[in-house]
């Protein structure tokens, strides 16, 4: 499929879902209301018969979806990354143990209270819990100086079940209050979205989309196999180290303020593979599209699938990935002979 074609239809699909998900709630608003909204916002105008629904929208339903999308952007893009840098179609963030490692830095600060502190904190938490849970999985997959599929697989699960039950633990810890904010948010829920958690997402969002196009190039060597991408003058480790740290910094900074939303890094990467290929020239950027649109439109299920009622956001990625995640999972093996 041409790329202009793909390009068109995510952005389309991006603002459709974008003013779906302003416009979608217990607090009826339409489509054109969410348009006339962001129109005055622009002009500076006012009308005195909107100001109920300019509140609702800029104070709620605004900061949500666009949590939403930058979120999704952040855990497709990382997706890519990691999926780039292990040569693996199955390497995406809660696989590998990203989400859970990530889920053990924000419950520690949340369970402490240390998340009040500033805004930043439970990202940094997240994050650095995702880098180490990561750099674990990588040191124990790694057979032969490159990561094989089952080693990897296998060492995530594993840690994955470390890294729960030091969350379990964590929660245990807790007081009542904390427990219920710490489990809630384990299941995946934009529920808390503010401008403080869209700004921050949004900004390292903004350095590890950079950072993830200037490495573009490196990872379609990387593709080639560690010893072409080394004679063609890609340092190898240290390509591994900044691709894990942008997937880290992009996955524990949406988990930290989303919740544990897994296989967003999985799917969409895969799907924009099959339409326009493998290079990363147009595999980043159009992740960061498809994620937005997934976690997009996963949210407005979770809001309108039952009445009165905000579902765990992770089911409906869940629900997708899961399936898929085994699809591939038995076609890579089959292509290494592994039955």
């Amino acid at each position: 499929m041409s790329i202009v074609v793909v390009t068109a239809i995510l952005v389309v699909a991006a603002a459709t879902v974008a003013v779906l998900s302003a416009a979608i709630g217990q607090f009826s608003a339409s489509p054109g209301d969410v348009i006339a909204s962001l129109a005055r916002a622009v002009t500076g105008q006012s009308d005195a018969d909107a100001d109920r629904v300019d509140a609702v929208l800029w104070s709620i339903r605004f900061p949500r979806a666009a949590l939403a999308l930058v979120a999704g952007a952040c855990l497709a893009v990382a997706g890519a990354v990691m999926q780039g840098v292990f040569a693996n179609p199955l390497a995406e963030p809660s696989i590998v143990g990203v989400n859970s490692g990530a889920s053990v830095g924000a419950t520690l600060v949340i369970i402490t209270g240390a998340s009040i502190a500033a805004p930043w904190t439970l990202p940094l938490a997240a994050f650095a819990g995702a880098l180490v849970v990561t750099l674990i999985v990588w040191t124990l997959s790694r057979t032969g100086g490159k990561a094989a599929v089952l080693t990897l697989v296998l060492a995530g699960i594993a840690i994955n079940a470390v890294a729960s039950a030091v969350t379990s633990f964590l929660i245990f810890l807790g007081d009542a209050s904390s427990r219920e904010q710490v489990i809630f948010w384990q299941l995946g829920t934009l529920a808390g979205a503010s401008w403080g958690a869209v700004a921050v997402t949004a900004a390292v969002f903004a350095a590890g989309f950079v950072g993830s196009v200037m490495i573009r190039r490196q990872l379609d060597v990387l593709a080639l196999g560690d010893s072409s991408a080394s004679a063609s003058g890609v340092n190898v480790e240290w390509l591994r180290v900044v691709a894990i740290l942008l997937a880290c910094l992009l996955t524990g900074t949406a988990v930290a303020f989303g919740g544990v939303i897994a296989f967003v890094g999985l799917i969409v990467p895969h799907a924009i593979r099959i339409a326009v290929g493998p290079s990363h020239r147009y595999l980043v950027p159009l992740s960061a599209l498809g994620g937005a649109v997934l976690l997009g439109a996963a949210d407005i299920a979770a809001r309108t699938i039952v009445p009165f009622a905000d579902l765990p956001i992770g089911i409906f990625t869940a629900v997708v990935g899961g399936p898929l995640f085994l699809v591939l999972l038995r076609r890579t093996l089959r292509g290494q002979g592994v039955r």
